[in-house]
Parts: C-alpha cells; structure tokens; sequence
C-alpha cells in the first residue's frame, strides 16, 4: 500500500529524442542523448552566400504531476457509501468478539474409569 501511496505522489520527467518520426532515445529525470544530427548544417555556396538547413531532429519533454491531494474528503458522503462503512465496521467489531464464561455442565464430574485399553483392541498404535 505504501508502494502505492509513493507512486502516486510522485511526479517525474522525462525527455524524447526524435529523428524525423522515429524515437531515438529516452530518458527519465535527465536529458536525452541526442543522435548528432540536430545541429543546423551551414551550406556555403558562393563568396557571400550561405544557406543553413535546419536538422530533422526534435526534442520533446513531457512531465507527469502525481497528485497532490491525500486526504479523501468524509463530508459529502452518499446513502450507500455510509451504509457499506456502518456494515464494515459492525463486522470487524463482532469478528473479535469475546467468548463469555459459560457454564460447564460436566466440570464436576471426573472422567469414567478405563475398563480395557481401547487401543490396543482396536489395534491402533502411536508410533
């Protein structure tokens, strides 16, 4: 349960490197590595000229917020919802019920005599 509870709380990062469409690399809580390409290539044609094309790649950082409310508010709760929680409650309460001091009608009394060993007749032994 508490490995619940931390899971969702916590909020996390994590970066996207693409070349054209395809997913090149992945990282969580730090910055993906990246192919090499995304640099803007300088083409130089005549004296004066120069002509920069913009690389295919794209990075992408996608953050995901765990919550931050933990406490379940009691107040607004519905017929059902109270009517489960008095049943649950009823039902752990009786399941440690305690047994009451009865009255043993034969703790008086002392247990018959043996007349014969009944194991032996029955031919049971206890190893």
């Amino acid at each position: 349960m508490a490995l619940v509870v931390l899971f969702s709380t916590m909020s996390f990062t994590y970066d996207l490197h693409f070349c054209g469409d395809t997913l090149v690399d992945m990282a969580l809580f730090s910055k993906a590595k990246s192919c090499g390409m995304e640099k803007a290539v300088e083409l130089k044609t005549a004296d004066n000229c120069s002509v920069s094309k913009k690389g295919c790649c794209t990075d992408k950082q996608v953050f995901v917020e765990g919550q931050s409310e933990l406490k379940q508010s009691f107040d607004n709760l519905t017929f059902e919802q109270q009517l489960f929680v008095t049943s649950y409650v009823y039902a752990y309460i009786n399941l440690f019920e305690v047994l009451h001091n009865k009255v043993i009608p034969f703790k008086n009394y002392s247990p018959p005599n043996v007349v014969k060993d009944i194991q032996l007749l029955d031919e049971v032994f206890l190893i």
